[in-house]
């Protein structure tokens, strides 16, 4: 079994956020797969994408961000997931919108929700980077992530959501190394 969760905040007033990127990102995953979300006995939202081969759980923690860990630990735990079949998928202000950057393992990078979730299950899992750009300096970061989306950035957005969820699936098909070799850089599509 293989699992992809996405992180952000729980509820409407988040949707559509820099923050909920990993969110949108399995929305659009459950889209393709026609799959719906559905409580689950942890404290996420769960989807069910069967694949020729397997399951693959989609789950959204029902945790905010800073949170993340507490929901991530106890998913993991009760549906016995390994870790090497674990991709988290989640917002980077390190990198300029649109650019993606997958791992096998690593440090939390400054990300508070990543750096919950090594905390409960360790580093060794996969994590996809989305990036949505820092904004303005003068800006505070938290605004900045807590923000919707420029109507001006919308077309890169969708591009980048599309592109993410093409990441997730070759992970799932193809493992860590495939999406790093395929998706590590810019959109070839772009200027980039």
């Amino acid at each position: 079994m293989k699992a992809i969760i996405g992180l952000g905040n729980p509820g409407p007033k988040y949707h559509g956020t820099r923050h909920n990127i990993g969110f949108a990102v399995l929305d659009e995953i459950a889209s393709r797969h026609r799959v719906t979300f559905e409580s689950a006995p942890t404290e996420a939202l769960i989807a069910r994408w069967r694949t020729p081969d397997d399951v693959v759980l989609l789950a959204k923690p029902l945790t905010f961000m800073n949170e993340s860990g507490q929901a991530v630990g106890e998913f993991v735990r009760y549906f016995k997931v390994d870790l090497a079949d674990l991709l988290i998928v989640l917002d980077e202000v390190q990198l300029p919108l649109g650019r993606l950057r997958a791992r096998a393992r690593g440090s939390a990078g400054g990300h508070n929700g990543l750096k919950s979730v090594i905390a409960h299950i360790g580093d060794a899992c996969s994590r996809l980077r989305i990036g949505v750009g820092r904004g303005d300096d003068r800006r505070d970061l938290a605004d900045h992530v807590l923000a919707r989306f420029d109507a001006e950035e919308m077309a890169e957005v969708d591009r980048m959501r599309t592109r993410a969820a093409d990441a997730a699936e070759t992970f799932v098909t193809s493992g860590i190394a495939a999406v790093m070799n395929a998706y590590n850089g810019g959109d070839p599509a772009t200027s980039e």
